[in-house]
């Protein structure tokens, strides 16, 4: 996988994205502190240690720079920024049973969104798994020669192997 880089004064308004999945019962919006063990638990379970850990590091910023949606009561998807580097997005997750209604680019374009008003112009998304989607969601371009970049040398755990 490749790092992607963005031009975050030109992500578009989520607003729009927001507005529509509320409609729907389904609420983004930036995690807060008590609820932390319940969403760090939520991404261990879903998506593994290695993104609990950098979902736990996000919760270090101030603000904390995780974004959840939720609908009735439950944690259905995450995004992090600023985990794993300076600038930089993801981890990022939806529950197969949300994918499809544009929960992972609502909490994509809130955590781009996020990051720009830390004061960066660009942000970089982390071993981006599909690609086209941010290409299409962001304008995101491939970082040539960026693999394994910040990750070379990344200590696993054997069942992450």
């Amino acid at each position: 996988m490749t790092d992607l880089l963005v031009k975050l004064h030109e992500v578009p308004d989520v607003k729009p994205l927001i507005d529509a999945l509320s409609a729907e019962g389904i609420d983004i919006r930036r995690a807060i502190a008590p609820e932390k063990h319940v969403v760090v638990n939520w991404v261990r379970q879903h998506f593994g240690d290695g993104w609990a850990s950098e979902t736990e590091v996000a919760y270090t910023n101030h603000p904390n720079s995780c974004w959840i949606a939720t609908h009735e009561g439950k944690c259905v998807g995450f995004a992090v920024c600023e985990a794993t580097a300076k600038a930089f997005f993801g981890p990022t997750g939806v529950d197969e049973t949300y994918r499809g209604r544009g929960i992972g680019k609502a909490l994509l374009l809130a955590c781009l969104h996020d990051l720009y008003a830390r004061g960066y112009v660009y942000g970089i998304i982390g071993w981006a798994g599909p690609v086209d989607f941010y290409v299409k969601a962001v304008g995101a371009v491939e970082i040539p020669d960026s693999r394994p970049g910040v990750y070379r040398g990344m200590l696993r755990a054997k069942q992450d192997e």
